[in-house]
């Protein structure tokens, strides 16, 4: 039986700096349907032992808040060809939701998130590692318009957790995870030329895939 080969491309960097815009732009450069997109956001852990305002005190920026062994997981069941079920997180409460959002398999699977490259079992799954290299500022103010607008947070608060977690997480666990990076993409909406490359290395990943599943079995 055929099983179609998956290639894994993580994309890391900090909070704010278009890891999630450069995803997009990698999957709608590609065939319809050939690109799948996880993001480790969705893997945070359930806190529903614990009262609402305790869990909005809890520090998301390390990597002990998120359910890394479920993706390293759930990424191995896509490689042998198996759906998965992702589970879908709400900001606003910070709990899971009672859905979850079913995956397929497909020829490249895109996993974004600041911590992507800190866990090296997880990082030894992609095939590709990318790191959005954002300045501060920029990433900063897109993290405070974000959580503002998107999840109806106030200045304040967003501000308290920036300087008591995001940015020292920021320090010690993202920033260092870029030596484990492949390339490096600085300042996210810059980098047209570099990502029409990337690109075209996923195209070539693509056609390979569908190339093997429409030849027939021996």
């Amino acid at each position: 039986m055929y099983t179609p080969s998956t290639f894994i491309v993580g994309i890391a960097g900090g909070s704010g700096s278009g890891k999630t815009t450069i995803a997009r732009h990698l999957i709608n450069g590609l065939p319809q349907e050939t690109a799948r997109l996880i993001q480790h956001d969705s893997y945070y852990k359930e806190q529903t032992d614990i009262s609402p305002h305790r869990r909005r005190q809890q520090n998301f920026d390390h990597p002990d808040a998120l359910d890394t062994r479920m993706l390293i997981t759930h990424l191995t069941h896509l490689k042998s060809g198996n759906a998965i079920d992702i589970p879908m997180y709400d900001f606003r409460t910070h709990q899971r939701k009672d859905k979850v959002q079913r995956i397929e398999p497909a020829p490249v699977i895109i996993v974004e998130g600041i911590l992507v490259f800190e866990n090296h079992k997880l990082r030894d799954l992609f095939d590709l590692k990318l790191y959005v290299d954002t300045a501060a500022d920029i990433r900063a103010i897109r993290r405070f318009t974000r959580d503002m607008t998107e999840r109806q947070r106030d200045f304040d608060s967003i501000r308290d957790q920036y300087y008591r977690h995001v940015r020292p997480m920021h320090t010690q666990f993202v920033e260092p995870s870029k030596r484990w990076a492949d390339l490096i993409i600085p300042e996210s909406g810059e980098y047209i030329a570099g990502l029409e490359v990337i690109t075209a290395r996923l195209l070539a990943e693509t056609s390979t895939t569908l190339s093997s599943q429409d030849a027939p079995e021996l």
